[in-house]
């Protein structure tokens, strides 16, 4: 039978839906750089024609008609993405907070990833070719737990490193007042 005090926490322990994530006020949320839409772009671009081209060959080689239509769709999706993709890559955004980085991205479907300092066991930057020929990079985090890694997409390299050696500080802080 589970204990009274479980059932019924302490008034200071309880948490109101509307106090559980403050997000208008607790500061000035940061965004990506621009130029990252150029490397999404090129990223749906390369993918598309690489998809298209496959379903061409399949097609006029060895005449089978499914791979036009595929063809179609994946060409009418590809648009889509490039139509959407400056919006999506303005909705990717990060916060310091007290105790914590925000994380915050997607424009339908939102995810908003709150990572304690004290629980970062590491921050990795990456570069592919077309970031790194724009100066830009990713920062990923690493925690304990395995599902909640994050990467924060399209940042100056000079502010990822800088953003990388706050973060390795403040863990630390925080990981020595466990």
């Amino acid at each position: 039978m589970p204990d009274s005090d479980d059932a019924n926490p302490p008034e200071h322990a309880r948490v109101e839906p509307s106090e559980r994530l403050d997000l208008v006020g607790v500061g000035e949320w940061k965004r990506v750089s621009p130029k990252y839409v150029l490397v999404e772009i090129v990223g749906t671009i390369v993918f598309g024609v690489v998809v298209c081209g496959g379903a061409s060959v399949l097609w006029l080689l060895l005449e089978q008609t499914w791979a036009l239509w595929v063809g179609l769709a994946v060409l009418l999706m590809t648009i889509i993405n490039l139509v959407f993709e400056p919006r999506r890559v303005r909705s990717i955004g990060y916060l310091l907070r007290e105790d914590d980085l925000l994380f915050r991205r997607g424009i339908l479907f939102q995810r908003f990833v709150a990572v304690p300092y004290g629980r970062m066991q590491l921050i990795d930057i990456t570069r592919g070719p077309v970031a790194r020929w724009l100066g830009l990079a990713d920062l990923k985090f690493v925690t304990a737990a395995a599902t909640a890694g994050v990467s924060i997409p399209g940042l100056a390299e000079a502010d990822a490193e800088s953003l990388r050696d706050r973060l390795v500080e403040l863990a630390e802080i925080r990981r020595a007042g466990l």
